[in-house]
């Protein structure tokens, strides 16, 4: 791999080699930055020179972006100013992922929306010479900025522990991950492209699942392969 200097490095490719979200404040890089840069070091067993320069280098371009609002997980509801009498609609994250239909009354008629996938905020739609204007409804487990998805992912703390291909229940439904040893401990995992659904100029968004560690008692399926070997060749 080549080593990129500042300019010609993305904030996307940055935020990818060091294993940072968005909005990630100084701390978390510095903390990332360090993983990475002892991982990469050239003088370290299986270390790049090369890796270590685009480490550093993607350091230095996200230290140089303003600092974005910290995001609170689960997320606080704040108030918002509302538009006016009639032309709010508030949906919650399920329909904003995949749409549904809503029966509403507004000045004594009853309308029926038929809302499509991947609702924005701010986003209108219009029913019977109504235009509403989107709005998502707060969630203890749930929240959506911009085109991307936050879901709280509950995964019993012995599979986390070992990491792999795991589903992890959401509010959403269960949502299959590679869980690294990184990801476990960082407590966060990103899957791209599975946040809000592309619609109109809005590219997919992605998915970033917080990882709660539950102890359901329940055997892995790793270590309950482990076993039935071990069982196996004793036999």
């Amino acid at each position: 791999m080549s080593a990129r200097n500042p300019s010609s490095l993305t904030l996307a490719a940055a935020r990818a080699l060091l294993g940072v979200a968005p909005g990630a404040d100084e701390r978390e890089l510095r903390s990332a930055y360090r993983e990475a840069a002892k991982r990469a070091h050239p003088d370290r067993p299986g270390g790049d020179a090369a890796l270590f320069r685009d480490v550093l280098a993607a350091y230095r371009l996200l230290q140089d972006q303003p600092a974005a609002p910290q995001i609170h997980f689960p997320p606080a509801c704040t108030a918002t100013a509302q538009p006016a009498p009639h032309a709010s609609l508030e949906i919650d994250v399920a329909t904003a992922v995949s749409g549904g239909e809503m029966d509403l009354a507004i000045d004594g008629r009853r309308l029926r929306l038929t809302l499509p996938p991947g609702l924005r905020v701010d986003d209108k739609v219009r029913v019977d010479g109504v235009t509403f204007l989107v709005r998502h409804k707060c969630d203890k487990d749930t929240l959506i900025r911009g085109d991307d998805l936050w879901l709280t992912g509950r995964v019993d703390s012995r599979v986390l522990a070992e990491g792999g291909r795991i589903e992890v229940e959401t509010a959403l439904g269960p949502r299959l991950a590679w869980i690294s040893t990184k990801a476990a401990s960082r407590g966060l995992v990103r899957l791209p492209g599975q946040g809000l659904p592309a619609r109109g100029p809005h590219a997919a968004g992605d998915l970033f699942l917080r990882l709660e560690a539950v102890s359901s008692g329940v055997e892995s399926a790793a270590r309950s392969l482990l076993k039935r070997f071990a069982a196996a060749w004793a036999a």
